[in-house]
């Protein structure tokens, strides 16, 4: 079989330098015997403090407390150390250890290789599956938003993150290997595994998989070139993520009579607008939006007059720096008083919601009936739960509704059973639709309540679940909420769409457990009784 699936390890190969180096610097620094502090975490094989933190089965805080202990269990306590120390000596944890160095170390210190990570985007652009296989803990310290922007940027460049802790089992045990053929959906033989150690691609080469030892980029890149016959960018093209036209909201600023600017949208945040020269569009931006935005910024990539959707004048006097700059300086004042329905046009998968403002219209649509209304609109991502036509949120009120086109008598959708389907339809029978439908009819009002709390943030610890197949609410939608919400912390569920709690049930419930563990023990700010 012919590859179609690359699967990347994380620390040594995709995140460099690895934990080994930052152990290794430690004991340099502290004059232990080399291998003392792995020795320290691996002693006890399966149920060794690292077996279990990387199963999931403790937290990073929890590994690190016992690494703690086990190196100061007593002056002088012996530890096993591997070659070239042999036996168990005596080592004298010296003034000033931390057992957390090394991983504070490794998560400040460390970087995604970027040639990797777009290596893996010109393989996604080819058709092949990408994924990241982690040994990885639950990171509850104080780095651990650094540790989720991490995970971030993995989930945004590959198909398919994949954490130990997670699933409860770490390379190289099999089992992580099975999970990520599962999740893919691909045989062992069309498997490239890229892995930095000889032990973690012993069970992938078993399998049947590909396996590539990486000792360095420039000769991973090589080797995946060789095997894939796919031209990949060097060490020295380190390209960033670039959005595509659909993926960012899309605006229109009418300037004065006859002129009018379009410009793309990302984010929230003080606003950022970026302009292009000849010959271009605002596309020439796309390697900048995703990060500037991702980065807590509003992004405002502006066509020109004269290019694109923008108004093209035929007056020369209409493009003198003059004119340009009093345009400009209008565009910008224009924006902050922005209706925020002009703001949903811009973003057609939201077609929907203007579709619901007018009252009546989209009730008489659903209430039609109930029963195919609710099997359309709950389904499942999976390729077979899927109906011939997918919905389409976009061009809704040109098409005249919702579910226009779509069949008569959909099959039954895996997410509402017979006895929940008839459940549902009795409780909608009972309120109609008017009441859900005017939750979005309260666009400009929430708006300018939302504006009367410009400048709070929210206190609470949060956390925000996401769904890479979700056709409304990309993740790309909540960049930038860790300025409204410094404690949110983030999860996301690649293959899963909208409904989340119940496509995906068992792998919420644990998210949100892990969550609500995890939370400090302090009370919540104010006098909250709940």
């Amino acid at each position: 079989m012919a590859p179609r699936a690359v699967i990347f390890g994380l620390s040594g190969v995709l995140l460099r330098p690895g934990l080994q180096h930052f152990l290794s610097a430690c004991e340099r620094d502290w004059n232990l015997p080399r291998g003392f502090l792995e020795a320290a975490l691996d002693s006890g094989g399966s149920q060794s403090p690292k077996s279990r933190a990387l199963r999931g089965q403790i937290s990073l805080s929890q590994l690190q407390e016992e690494l703690e202990r086990r190196c100061r269990a007593a002056p002088g306590a012996a530890v096993p150390v591997p070659v070239p120390v042999p036996v168990p000596v005596p080592v004298p944890v010296p003034e000033g250890f931390s057992a957390s160095r090394p991983f504070r170390e490794l998560r400040s210190r460390s970087r995604l290789e970027a040639p990797l990570l777009r290596a893996a985007q010109t393989l996604r652009e080819h058709g092949f599956l990408t994924a990241v296989v982690a040994n990885w803990w639950l990171d509850d310290t104080a780095g651990r938003s650094r540790t989720a922007e991490l995970l971030q940027e993995l989930r945004r460049t590959f198909h398919l993150v994949l954490e130990s802790c997670r699933v409860g089992a770490a390379k190289p045990h099999p089992d992580i290997y099975s999970r990520a053929l599962k999740e893919l959906g691909v045989e062992p033989q069309e498997v490239i595994f890229l892995d930095s150690r000889e032990r973690d691609l012993g069970p992938a080469r078993a399998l049947g998989m590909v396996a590539v030892l990486v000792q360095d980029t420039g000769s991973a890149l090589r080797d995946l070139q060789r095997i894939t016959g796919i031209q990949l960018p060097g060490r020295d093209v380190a390209l960033p993520t670039a959005v595509e036209p659909h993926e960012v909201a899309h605006g229109y600023v009418q300037i004065r009579p006859g002129v009018r600017f379009h410009f793309a949208e990302l984010g929230r945040g003080p606003a950022i607008v970026l302009c292009h020269g000849f010959p271009d569009c605002w596309l020439a931006w796309r390697f900048q939006l995703a990060a500037l935005a991702g980065s807590g910024f509003r992004v405002l990539a502006l066509e020109m007059k004269g290019f694109g959707e923008s108004s093209a004048p035929p007056d020369v006097s209409e493009y003198s720096q003059e004119r340009i700059c009093q345009d400009f300086i209008t565009f910008l004042d224009k924006l902050p008083d922005s209706d925020p329905l002009e703001q949903l046009r811009r973003i057609p998968n939201f077609d929907y919601q203007l579709y619901f403002q007018r009252p009546g219209v989209a009730e008489a649509e659903l209430e039609k009936d109930i029963g195919r209304s609710l099997k359309i609109l709950i389904r499942s991502s999976e390729a077979e739960d899927r109906l011939p036509f997918e919905l389409d949120f976009r061009r809704v009120q040109e098409r005249g509704g919702l579910l226009v086109g779509l069949p008569e008598d959909p099959p039954g959708s895996r997410l509402l059973p017979p006895p929940a389907l008839d459940y549902y339809v009795r409780q909608f029978r009972t309120s109609g639709f008017r009441g859900p439908l005017n939750w979005y009819r309260n666009v400009r009002e929430n708006w300018r309540w939302a504006l009367s709390a410009r400048g709070r943030t929210i206190a609470v610890p949060a956390l925000l679940v996401t769904a890479g197949k979700d056709p409304v609410l990309r993740p790309r939608l909540s960049h930038g909420m860790e300025t409204w919400v410094p404690k949110l912390q983030r999860r996301h569920l690649e293959e899963c769409g909208h409904w989340t709690q119940l496509e995906r049930p068992a792998e919420l419930n644990r998210i949100l457990l892990e969550w609500l563990r995890e939370l400090p023990p302090e009370p919540l700010p104010g006098n909250s009784k709940l």
